[in-house]
């Protein structure tokens, strides 16, 4: 059965922080794939600063090319809105079936709040949480800390955020170093948040 970590986020755009995340947790963790999950842009909620859902998704395509255990999921793209977590993992099991276990990747900061997702007892019930480090405030809720579903990754902490880079781009400063090659490539061939 093959065990892939759930990546969500909007992605908007990928940068070398979520790259370096995902592959640390894929080549150290029990993990055979991570895939970015692309959260759609809410019909309800139509941010001028999120770009469509499949320009994203081309940057995501780009970024993980040349990673074979990284892959790009347009999973949600097709699901009611808004998308509650719970709601795509039965949608995975109800696909993928018996070939695949999935887990989810979460922020140390997400971690602080998960007790208020959705049916959160039920993801937890089914689902494995690799947590990676972030600086951030709050503290983790007892229920979580001995949890034995919830696995702590001593991965890298990466402070780089898409709101910076859309925001220094915006500025006219290089944001190049912070974003893969084909990612820069395609954002400046498009002229994405100028």
């Amino acid at each position: 059965m093959k065990q892939v970590g759930l990546f969500f986020g909007t992605f908007n755009p990928i940068h070398i922080g979520h790259l370096v995340i995902a592959n640390h947790m894929v080549e150290y963790s029990s993990l055979d794939e991570v895939w970015f999950v692309i959260t759609p842009q809410s019909p309800f909620k139509v941010k001028q600063s999120l770009l469509d859902n499949h320009h994203r998704y081309q940057m995501v395509f780009e970024a993980v090319q040349e990673y074979p255990k990284l892959k790009a999921s347009t999973i949600e793209f097709d699901l009611p809105q808004p998308n509650y977590t719970i709601h795509t993992l039965v949608h995975l099991k109800e696909k993928y079936g018996k070939d695949f276990s999935f887990s989810l990747l979460l922020g140390e900061d997400n971690l602080k709040s998960f007790h208020k997702w959705k049916n959160y007892q039920e993801i937890l019930a089914n689902h494995h949480l690799y947590v990676y480090p972030r600086i951030s405030a709050g503290i983790i809720p007892e229920q979580f800390k001995e949890q034995p579903k919830v696995h702590k990754v001593d991965a890298p902490i990466m402070e780089i955020s898409s709101t910076f880079i859309r925001k220094s781009h915006r500025a006219g400063k290089n944001v190049r170093p912070m974003l893969p090659e084909a990612v820069w490539k395609y954002m400046d061939e498009m002229n994405f948040y100028r």
